[in-house]
């Protein structure tokens, strides 16, 4: 039997409790987890405590659980929103199936539940923030190796139930970036923000675009100013504050990126939470494959918060981030029970981890122990289907800078030509010019790699240049 909700929330859609403090508390706690600021999970926390018997606070409450890796918590909340749901609109019943595949790991049975519910319900905008999750983890979540186009579909066929509501085109900027859609990603992410200034999704839109687009000196400035108002409690400062850090070294300025790093982003400062693992790894990797830089900091914590992955291997992102950790800091007996890990996944039957993980991880390996000609062969396959491996294009990068210094250093290249004639196609980079006149130099290219080296000491003027990769641009132009 089901009951007449007697509230809605700020969509229009019911909310099944009968406790207005319920519901005010919920539509705070929904309004917080879509602008990803601090709080959410507390406020949801109070929407089920002035209702024991609101399923769809606990719902929320999951779904934020999970995402700071709480799982076991996550589960229970699930659960009891399962348990609560007889009587619901079918609407808050299918919610709460959704979130309750998702926090148990079921990730394909949840992928295909979201998609027919926001057909039928697209204003259940916590669902939509729940599938583009399920998305971006790739073949384990959505199980779609190219998501970008297929979450960017899903989003523009709800956009018309949105109009010009903030949260969603925030959350849709992301949708259009990821496909190239550069112009349109920022100009929803800046309507969003314009209507709704602290909305850390829209603030994460404009970096990528930014960044993308190798505007790196505007990228910086908007969002470091932003940050400065950003509660430091978040979890998805950690993220937010990788990007920075990444602005700070596209421009060259290491000792920015570094204290980046020691006040926002390394695990010790952020309590060692899972979001740092992929942050911390991925920027101490490209330091280290840059400029031969790495940060003060012990690497027993970047090995710490990396081991689960190497105890029970599973998602594809986790396992690229807790590879690049283990081969950063020397690790060989946790990146040899990951390499075991995954080889078992493979020999079983899976296809991710056979065809992506597995020889992307190797390859981090092999480029690790400077055995740069077996990273090509390793890496070079797994280069078209990156998406597999899951995270935005920003994360992804990563994996591509290290095939193009494998590249390099293993001498190929006219391979590594062509990869950076198509990337300077998209964005001109002092640093990828600076690749650029590497390889022309190991082709005899004398003159062109000459006026690249040029032009990246002008376009390289706030660089710090008492670094390795700077000392070496100035004896290379010196040449």
């Amino acid at each position: 039997m089901t009951t007449e909700a007697a509230y809605t929330d700020r969509y229009g859609l019911p909310l099944t409790t009968n406790s207005q403090t319920a519901m005010a508390h919920y539509a705070e706690g929904l309004d917080l987890a879509l602008s990803q600021n601090f709080g959410a999970e507390e406020a949801f926390d109070r929407a089920a405590e002035a209702d024991d018997g609101f399923a769809l606070a606990y719902a929320g409450r999951a779904f934020m659980e999970f995402i700071r890796i709480a799982v076991p918590e996550a589960k229970a909340s699930a659960e009891k929103a399962v348990k609560l749901s007889p009587g619901l609109t079918r609407r808050e019943r299918g919610h709460v199936d959704v979130v309750s595949k998702f926090v148990n790991g079921q990730n394909h049975a949840a992928t295909a539940a979201a998609q027919e519910h926001i057909k039928e319900f697209p204003l259940d905008s916590m669902l939509l923030r729940l599938t583009q999750r399920l998305y971006i983890q790739g073949c384990v979540g959505a199980g779609i190796a190219d998501y970008p186009p297929r979450f960017y579909q899903l989003m523009t066929e709800a956009a018309p139930a949105y109009g010009d509501d903030w949260a969603f085109m925030g959350q849709y900027a992301w949708a259009n970036h990821e496909v190239g859609k550069m112009a349109e990603g920022l100009s929803l992410a800046e309507r969003s923000l314009a209507l709704h200034p602290a909305n850390a999704v829209a603030a994460h839109s404009v970096a990528h675009v930014f960044y993308e687009l190798s505007q790196n000196d505007e990228g910086s400035a908007f969002l470091g100013g932003w940050l400065d108002d950003y509660d430091r409690r978040s979890s998805y400062r950690v993220h937010l504050s990788w990007h920075q850090a990444l602005f700070e070294l596209a421009l060259g300025r290491y000792n920015q990126a570094l204290t980046w790093y020691e006040q926002d982003i390394r695990p010790s400062v952020q309590e060692k939470k899972y979001a740092a693992l992929a942050d911390s790894a991925s920027l101490v990797w490209r330091m280290r494959i840059y400029g031969d830089t790495a940060p003060q900091a012990p690497w027993s914590e970047l090995v710490e918060l990396a081991a689960p992955a190497a105890a029970r291997p599973g998602p594809s992102f986790r396992a690229a981030h807790a590879a690049l950790a283990f081969t950063a800091a020397g690790d060989d007996e946790s990146y040899g029970k990951l390499v075991d890990g995954l080889q078992a996944m493979a020999d079983s039957g899976d296809a991710c981890a056979l065809e992506a993980t597995l020889p992307l991880i190797k390859g981090i390996g092999a480029f690790g122990r400077g055995d740069y000609a077996e990273a090509v062969q390793l890496m070079e396959p797994v280069y078209p289907q990156l998406t597999r491996v899951g995270g935005s294009h920003a994360q992804r990068l990563v994996f591509e800078d290290t095939l193009l210094e494998a590249y390099l250093r293993a001498e190929e290249f006219d391979k590594a030509t062509a990869m950076l004639q198509e990337r300077l196609a998209r964005r001109d980079s002092p640093r990828e010019r600076f690749w650029l006149a590497r390889a022309q130099l190991g082709q005899g290219n004398q003159t062109q790699a000459q006026d690249n080296l040029t032009q990246v000491k002008q376009t390289w003027p706030q660089a710090d240049t008492h670094t390795p990769e700077y000392s070496r641009l100035q004896g290379l132009a010196a040449t």
